[in-house]
């Protein structure tokens, strides 16, 4: 089942789904596979599965940390490749591979696509791939069945939105201010401003994420966001009160 019909069909019976995220590794895959039970428990649709990278560009102060942490115990693509299959035959939420490129380009891209398929991955997040060098991977991942996820932002011309929706499948990410990830995010008219703009030029799901925290903005994207993408303020929640502390979390968040 593909990324978009998945998201629809969820759609269904929530009116907005949740898309969380965590670092391959860190604090330990062990810690990763409980915050996966814990996010399954929630009713968790979709879970970014990070590749930690040494220079995570779009990343904020505390994922840069994770993905240090996690690359200093050693932390492999083939073991994270290994835990996505795991995850992806053990949970009813959906997995995406988000990383940077880099991890794609040693790796080479067919066996990038196909190593992501096996592993029971629906789709990617690249945010320092641009859409002008992604040509073959796109192709490739079509051939797959697997999606690459684009990302839009507010500082997006019309006519780059257009391209950037041409590229589209399975859902994009609506980047729900500038700069990098980790800093509260006021849910106001800028906000449905650009989940408009991206649905016209684009008839995918549309997530928003960077700076969702709380119950109060998951209320404000229903009726306009497919999707709430959650991120640093759950590795926040982990960090501060472990395993119960995200619980409370994730059913304050979705209740």
């Amino acid at each position: 089942m593909g990324l978009e019909t998945f998201i629809s069909e969820r759609k269904q019976h929530k009116d907005l789904l949740v898309m969380a995220h965590v670092v391959c590794g860190y604090p330990s895959f062990e810690a990763n596979m409980q915050e996966l039970e814990i996010m399954e428990e929630a009713g968790v649709d979709l879970v970014e599965l990070q590749f930690p990278f040494s220079e995570p560009s779009a990343d904020g102060p505390l994922f840069v940390r994770a993905n240090e942490q996690s690359l200093k115990a050693g932390t492999t693509v083939e073991q994270c490749f290994e835990f996505m299959a795991l995850a992806s035959k053990r949970f009813s939420f959906k997995v995406l591979m988000m990383g940077y490129y880099n991890t794609v380009f040693k790796m080479g891209e067919d066996v990038f696509v196909k190593r992501l398929k096996a592993a029971g991955g629906v789709g990617y997040i690249l945010p320092d791939l641009p859409i002008e060098e992604s040509d073959k991977l796109h192709r490739l991942s079509a051939e797959a069945g697997v999606e690459p996820v684009i990302l839009m932002t507010p500082t997006s011309s019309d006519k780059r939105l257009a391209q950037l929706g041409a590229a589209s499948r399975g859902m994009v990410y609506a980047v729900a201010r500038k700069g990098v990830t980790g800093s509260k995010t006021s849910m106001d008219d800028d906000v449905v401003s650009l989940i408009d703009r991206c649905r016209e030029h684009t008839n995918v799901p549309v997530g928003v994420g960077f700076g969702i925290t709380s119950k109060a903005d998951m209320d404000f994207l229903r009726g306009t966001a497919d999707l709430a993408i959650v991120g640093t303020a759950a590795l926040k929640t982990w960090e501060q009160s472990g395993a119960e502390g995200l619980k409370k979390f994730f059913a304050e968040l979705m209740g």
